[in-house]
């Protein structure tokens, strides 16, 4: 069990990449403070866990009272956090920048880019050496496309976010990275190409699909064990990097 008594926290931990690395987790040996601002979306997660290493706490991440409160769950509880799972987003929408709501550029990028920043501001000072963080960043965080204005930016901030807190943690023997997944097979995705396809004038998963070098959509199970990899001792000497998880999709 690569994770043996490891104190993991999970923020997005109601969607289907959260949910499938808590599963994976908690089978090598972590323990979980799974996070979520939507309760009944957290409970369900809970509940099909079904594990008795998994307690949540629901918490919207762009307030910092919330994460404090996070933080402090998990410390009371275990005494200290060895892993960060950034993993909370919201797409927003596809527009031409003139359409494009600025009250929603400023939301998505609070969840993406002001939570992950909060989350390690926070958690930070009670991981012991040896600690990671993982952040989840897209593809879309190496690259830019039309009309996803808030989600394509904020990603790219997140590599920024990422690459400052490497630097200044590694000296405390704390690694940090981002993860980059291609589409997913969830319904994070579907919502997302259910717009594109509106925009782009053909079926955009069918268009995923032909374009993906593996020739398919990836599924949630895949990226948690690319985060488990970034989370554990596997990568003891990788810090400041970005994994790529999107069938070559990049390449």
């Amino acid at each position: 069990m690569v994770l043996r008594d490891k104190i993991s926290v999970i923020t997005g931990g109601g969607g289907s990449i959260g949910l499938a690395t808590a599963q994976l987790f908690l089978n090598e040996g972590a323990r979980v403070l799974l996070v979520d601002r939507d309760e009944d979306r957290l409970a369900a997660a809970v509940a099909e866990l079904a594990h008795p290493d998994v307690v949540s706490v629901a918490a919207d991440v762009t307030r910092t009272a919330d994460i404090q409160k996070l933080v402090q769950s998990a410390v009371e509880r275990w005494g200290r956090i060895d892993v960060l799972f950034s993993n909370a987003g919201t797409f927003g929408a596809v527009a031409t920048v003139e359409q494009f709501p600025e009250d929603m550029f400023d939301a998505v990028y609070a969840v993406h880019v002001r939570g992950a920043f909060l989350l390690a501001k926070y958690a930070v000072p009670h991981m012991p050496r040896g600690g990671s963080i993982v952040i989840t960043s897209s593809i879309v965080g190496t690259r830019g496309d039309p009309g996803a204005y808030a989600y394509v930016t904020a990603k790219h901030a997140q590599v920024g976010l990422m690459r400052c807190l490497a630097k200044d943690l590694a000296p405390r023997g704390i690694r940090v990275n981002t993860i980059h997944p291609g589409p997913i097979d969830n319904g994070f995705q579907r919502a997302v190409e259910a717009d594109l396809t509106a925009v782009m004038g053909q079926d955009a998963t069918a268009f995923f699909d032909k374009v993906i070098p593996l020739g398919r959509h990836g599924r949630p199970a895949e990226i948690a064990e690319a985060v488990l990899y970034l989370a554990s001792d596997r990568s003891s000497f990788t810090t400041g990097s970005l994994l790529m998880a999107d069938g070559g999709l990049s390449a």
